[in-house]
Parts: structure tokens; sequence; C-alpha cells
């Protein structure tokens, strides 16, 4: 999570909201991010699609069975939806989203039993970081 706290540190000199994710398959990291939704004008460029993205493509498959991934703030629904279409079972986060977040704080696909995987959820890991991180940029945003 140290790493992701790192990696999301480097977003606001870009413009993008600090929030970043890896990936780590057998101790080894297979994709380190962060948002990139301003960069791109991506909707969809947040940091845990762009890390499933590279972590398939490093691992040469769509199937990110034995991973974790570490997020710095808690998945929306896209990004919940796309790491349980990967396959990833076991997601760590740090700040908790009250207004997008979808581990349980506005929505929770973790304990549907209907969908075909199940996420295994850890969060507030690092919170007070992750939510410093926040803090600072939409401070610094709305002083200037």
């Amino acid at each position: 999570m140290r790493m992701a706290l790192e990696e999301a540190a480097k977003a606001p000199a870009l413009g993008e909201v600090p929030i970043a994710a890896l990936i780590v398959h057998d101790g080894q990291v297979l994709a380190q991010t962060h948002n990139y939704r301003e960069s791109w004008q991506d909707p969809t460029a947040h940091a845990e699609v762009i890390a499933i993205r590279a972590a398939a493509t490093a691992l040469g498959t769509w199937r990110l069975t034995d991973t974790t991934l570490y997020v710095t703030v808690e998945p929306c629904a896209m990004c919940l939806g796309a790491i349980i279409l990967a396959r990833i079972p076991r997601v760590v986060f740090g700040a908790k989203d009250p207004k997008a977040g979808a581990c349980g704080s506005v929505l929770d696909f973790t304990h549907e039993p209907r969908l075909n995987h199940q996420v295994e959820i850890l969060g507030g890991v690092l919170e007070e970081e992750s939510q410093a991180l926040i803090r600072q940029f939409f401070r610094q945003l709305r002083a200037g």
C-alpha cells in the first residue's frame, strides 16, 4: 500500500486526483499506475482499470487469479466490475469513498452471491494517509 501511496502522490503534478493502484502476483508488482482521466480525457481511465489491463498483458491472460490489487481509495462500481471480471481474488484499499465506493460505502457488490466471482476486501489500510492525499489535492485545487 505504501507503493500505491507513492504512485498516487505523482498524480497531482498532472492535474489528476491522487488515486493509484498496483497489482501483485507471487510477490512481484505486475502493474503500478495512477488515474489518467484528465490527461487522457477518458472517464474509464481509473487507476484500477489501467492496472488490470497492464497486469493482464504482463501475465498473458485476462484471468488475474492469484493476484492482489492495492488501491488508495475504495473502488467504484466500474472498477469493482472490472475486478470481478478479471477474477482478482483480493482487493486492499485505503480510504473509503462515500460518494462512489462499491465495497460497502455506497454499494456493495462484494457480497453479491449471484455474481460468478467473489472478491475478498480489506479496507482502511493506511486510510489516513490516503485521505490526506485527497484532501490536500482538493484544498490546493480550490485555492487556486
